[in-house]
């Protein structure tokens, strides 16, 4: 059906140029006749494309079938911006990206897009990995959103454009490479309006440009009144659009092509003069299903499909210039003719290429190598002033602050107030409002803001408040962050610090927004590496690394902060002092457990965060008690886990009891085991974990929360 579609179309391009009338009028309001054969050729090229896709599908060779036909308007776009302009675009936005290319050496954008078509391992792009527009050289940066989750990125975008420009004017070692007026376009559907990542978006860009904040952000809302088979109410965007405050809102009809190019240089323009955001409302028509699969004859009259059929952008177009004068049938038959052939040799040389054969050849994508430096620990004691963990974090960021000038900390009340817990405290006053700053209470923009600085080369370290806080936005960890570097082939890179405060243990307060005690939601994200520093010197070893790990190897970091633990100064009481650690002045080795009482050999505690705390006053109960010398694992890493180090402390006792703090399912104990079932280890295990329970209010958190008395039950019956 779709492939007759998309022939039938082509058929009926060709039909109604050659019944053309002759020239009738000539518009100095048109478009000159080189830029309308350009736009025209760009156009036909994506339309073939789609044949060709359809095409490939039907011979076994192809597996995307996302057409841009009845979008090829968005070719202005791709005239009107530059390649130093990032973009990130709608997926049917072929003309697009074969305009942009226009010009630009060395990239053949048909043979690119024929590549993607075919999961092609040269494709440029995703290497194969998924079929994106992108390419470095024209500044797409390759995003698979089909819900506008890239708008967050796009915000960060803008607004990394100017921060990093004004670091570079006041001389904070910033180098800012980016013409001083370039801008961010964004690229989506309608039906991705409405989803709450765009309303967010749309808010925080609202608010960033009410504070007259420069904001040089090019949204443009690709309109085919349809979201698969949901139809967008007529004249809903309209109203939704003019209801946005700090928005240039411009509207323009792809089936006028010249109208449409007046229109987008007037709002590209203004955007580059302002440093204001802008919306564009660009019509659009889909003259084909919504992907191979969909028949949207069920869903469409036969009438309404023949009125989109008449507004074909790419026949509208051409029958303008005919009727202009600025092309003649003939020579846009010839135009056609040619774009075909081009297809049709790209295709077949598609076929042959290279694919991807190997599961390593997939994942290679995933991680740049661990450098060298990180492989072995380089803490050291260094006798300094015992803090407690929420001042090692402190001077940890400090530290990040004063050596890298790229770096950034932003986050809810992160700056004067210091944050929740004062653990930010003193340096918005150190580095001031451009490095230092508060957000908006949006977990989204917050990650988002993140993301578009990192693609720009700063170094985000945005905080989130709470653990629980992350499942407002964590598809901008999963589906954004975590991708970037699979879906571009580390071509684009977004590496950042998350800090998040988490955990349980507070005493029953604020419930379970304040005590979530689940990090399955970060555990099983491929590329994204977590670790949860629960003493102060295990914070600046761990910090030190993941700058090191950010920089060298494009890392995307999650630091999970016990809250409980911030102020701790002691371990069985307050006064005696030995939760305080000294700064050790060195990294800690990536993916390693740290070990303490190594010594001991009738059983290993494998453990973390507020764990760690509760392992090691219950080794000091069971020493005591029972006679039993127990020696404790502090993971320290939660991605990837340090296996090795669990496999052989385990060994050297031949006893290990995992204490979990998180909930008994889908976290950290229940890998731990399956790695010691795996490794056939001849080792007696037990795990203690809290309840599959969320948190309650008060004293009654102690009842689904682990406890200290259950270690030492459990451990004293694996020794028995």
């Amino acid at each position: 059906m779709s492939l007759e579609r998309i022939r039938s179309l082509l058929g009926r391009f060709r039909s109604r140029l050659g019944q053309a009338a002759p020239p009738t009028q000539t518009g100095d309001s048109e478009l000159a006749p080189t830029l309308t054969r350009e736009l025209l050729e760009s156009m036909l090229l994506a339309r073939h494309l789609d044949a060709a896709a359809h095409e490939l599908r039907a011979l076994g060779h192809g597996h995307y079938t996302i057409c841009s036909s009845g979008h090829e308007a968005n070719v202005v776009l791709g005239r009107l911006t530059r390649t130093s302009d990032p973009s990130l675009v709608h997926y049917r936005s072929a003309a697009l990206q074969i305009e942009r290319a226009r010009g630009v050496s060395g990239i053949d954008p048909v043979r690119d897009i024929a590549l993607s078509l075919v999961a092609g391992r040269d494709e440029p792009a995703s290497g194969g990995r998924h079929k994106v527009f992108g390419h470095k050289a024209l500044g797409i940066i390759p995003q698979t959103s089909t819900i506008a989750s890239h708008l967050p990125r796009a915000l960060g975008l803008a607004f990394a454009l100017e921060r990093s420009a004004r670091l570079s004017t006041l001389g904070q070692g910033v180098d800012h490479a980016r013409a001083p007026d370039a801008i961010v376009l964004a690229s989506f559907g309608d039906a991705s309006v409405n989803h709450s990542t765009a309303q967010g978006a749309f808010n925080a860009i609202s608010l960033i440009s009410h504070q007259n904040l420069p904001l040089p952000l090019l949204c443009v809302c690709e309109d085919n009144g349809l979201g698969i088979s949901v139809r967008t109410p007529p004249g809903w965007l309209a109203e939704r659009f003019a209801a946005m405050p700090h928005f240039r809102v411009l509207a323009c009809d792809g089936a006028r092509l010249a109208e449409t190019y007046r229109i987008a240089e007037s709002a590209v323009e203004y955007v580059r003069r302002a440093r204001r955001p802008a919306l564009l409302y660009l019509r659009c028509e889909r003259l084909l299903g919504h992907a191979g699969s969909d028949v949207d004859s069920a869903y469409r009259s036969p009438q309404e499909i023949e009125a989109a059929l008449e507004r074909d952008p790419v026949l509208c177009a051409a029958l303008a210039a005919i009727a202009t004068g600025a092309l003649s049938a003939r020579e846009i038959l010839e135009l056609d003719q040619r774009a075909a052939e081009r297809v049709q040799t790209e295709s077949e040389r598609a076929i042959r290429a290279p694919k991807l054969e190997s599961r390593e050849q997939v994942m290679v994508a995933l991680e740049r190598p661990t450098p060298n430096a990180l492989l072995t620990s380089g803490e050291r004691p260094s006798g300094g002033e015992p803090m407690t963990l929420a001042q090692g974090i402190n001077k940890a960021l400090a530290e990040l602050l004063s050596n890298d000038p790229k770096a950034l900390i932003f986050g809810e009340d992160v700056a004067k107030k210091g944050g929740v817990y004062g653990v930010t405290k003193g340096l918005f006053e150190r580095f001031g409002k451009l490095r230092v700053w508060n957000t908006l209470l949006d977990e989204q923009t917050i990650l988002g803001t993140a993301l578009g600085a990192a693609t720009l080369g700063l170094l985000p370290i945005p905080e989130l408040q709470y653990l629980a806080y992350l499942h407002n936005a964590e598809d901008q960890l999963r589906g954004e962050a975590a991708t970037m570097q699979f879906f571009s082939k580390r071509d684009f890179e977004n590496p950042m610090i998350v800090r998040i405060a988490g955990l349980g243990y507070q005493k029953g307060f604020g419930g379970h927004f304040h005590n979530d005690n689940s990090l399955g939601v970060l555990r099983d994200i491929p590329g994204i590496n977590v670790a949860v520093p629960a003493r102060a010197d295990d914070a600046l070893a761990l910090y030190r690394t993941a700058h090191t790990l950010c920089r060298e190897a494009g890392r995307v970091l999650v630091m999970v902060e016990p809250i409980a633990l911030y102020h701790r100064r002691g371990l069985l009481a307050e006064a005696d002092a030995q939760w305080l650690a000294a700064d050790p002045e060195g990294s800690a080795a990536f993916g390693r457990a740290r070990v303490y009482h190594a010594d001991a050999s009738d059983l290993t505690i494998v453990s973390y965060g507020n764990g760690l705390s509760l392992s090691l006053a219950a080794a000091k109960r069971l020493e005591r008690e029972r006679g039993i010398a127990a020696r404790v694992l502090d993971l320290r890493w939660i991605a990837p886990l340090p296996l090795a180090d669990v496999l052989t402390h385990g060994a050297a006792t031949g006893r290990v009891l995992v204490v979990d703090e998180c909930r008994r399912s889908g976290n950290v104990s229940e890998a731990l085991a399956a790695a010691v079932l795996d490794s056939g280890a001849n080792l007696k295990f037990k795990r203690v974990t809290s309840a599959d329970s969320f948190i309650p209010l008060g004293d009654a958190a102690s009842l689904v929360l682990l406890g200290e008395d259950e270690i030492v039950a459990a451990a004293i019956a694996l020794c028995a």
